[in-house]
């Protein structure tokens, strides 16, 4: 399967290292906004071919998937572009400014014939199974409670606490409340509360200006599980009701992590399928109402590029 990267910042450059260490995956093309920085993109990362427009990157017939590393304002404007050109497409986080993009875009994948998918990557890390794994092996018991917290300075690290708490605690959602500091208009410090079917809870923290431990917590009536870094598990720890440790696994090794949705892109299309099982488009869409909720109680808009 041949790549092309729509973009040619820092995110575009952890897959084209992603994809250097696959098999059966080709770094074949970049696009960035002047030839010369595509062209200093590709000879770095060693690509076939450099553009310097999106347009002439997705008119290449080789082309078999578009990666779209630019910024979330602009992901509806590209990922339309893509598909408007006949790409399937895989699309970083977050996956466009609200829900009504991501509905817009699923319907056009859909006319389109084309497979179309959310790069949110702890979706389809192989800590995603392990997690549901051990709750399933009711080792924990009934799970009631989820926590978890992630702090970087860039933006957009609140979805990935959503994520976490949803693949836990499913898409049965009561209530959502939250509250946040800003700063020069920027959410700089964000509580969110999330109250789901069963009496069950998630609390989740997110900002840009703390060094947080990045956990999260499971907790259940017999026992509690901790991940170390919801964004990129490194160790996942049970513990039973006295708080002692009685398992700890380790994620396998890997290129970088992104190397899972790349491959989960590969077998869609393989199988002819239009979504990625791990991150359906209606779980996109609900993530995102999510946000969209969470924005409106803040009297927040993201500028709109369409």
């Amino acid at each position: 399967m041949k790549i092309g990267i729509l973009g040619a910042g820092g995110i575009a450059v952890q897959m084209a290292k992603t994809v250097a260490g696959m098999k059966d995956v080709e770094n074949y093309a970049v696009a960035a906004r002047s030839l010369e920085r595509a062209q200093a993109f590709a000879e770095k990362y060693g690509f076939s071919k450099a553009y310097g427009s999106y347009e002439e990157m997705l008119a290449d017939p080789q082309v078999d998937l578009v990666y779209i590393a630019t910024p979330h304002s602009h992901h509806y404007l590209h990922a339309k572009m893509c598909l408007e050109a006949g790409k399937n497409v895989l699309c970083e986080k977050a996956f466009t400014v609200n829900a009504d993009q991501a509905r817009k875009l699923f319907a056009l994948a859909k006319e389109k014939n084309l497979l179309i998918t959310e790069a949110i990557w702890t979706r389809y890390m192989p800590s995603r199974k392990m997690i549901d794994d051990i709750i399933s092996s009711g080792v924990i018991g009934e799970v009631t409670a989820v926590t978890a917290n992630l702090n970087y300075a860039i933006s957009d690290v609140g979805v990935y606490t959503i994520n976490f708490a949803s693949m836990v605690l499913g898409d049965k959602l009561k209530d959502v409340q939250a509250t946040a500091i800003f700063r020069e208009g920027v959410d700089m410090l964000d509580t969110i509360a999330m109250v789901f079917e069963g009496d069950r809870m998630a609390t989740l923290q997110c900002g840009a200006r703390e060094i947080s431990d990045r956990m999260g917590s499971i907790f259940g009536t017999k026992g509690y599980i901790q991940v170390q870094n919801i964004n990129n598990p490194e160790k996942i720890t049970v513990f039973d009701k006295e708080h002692k440790e009685v398992a700890a696994y380790m994620p396998p090794a890997q290129i970088t992590g992104y190397e899972y949705e790349v491959e989960a892109c590969a077998r869609a299309i393989a199988q002819g399928e239009k979504e990625c099982l791990e991150m359906p488009h209606d779980e996109t869409v609900r993530v995102m109402e999510i946000m969209d909720g969470i924005r409106k109680s803040w009297g927040y808009e993201i500028p709109l590029y369409e």
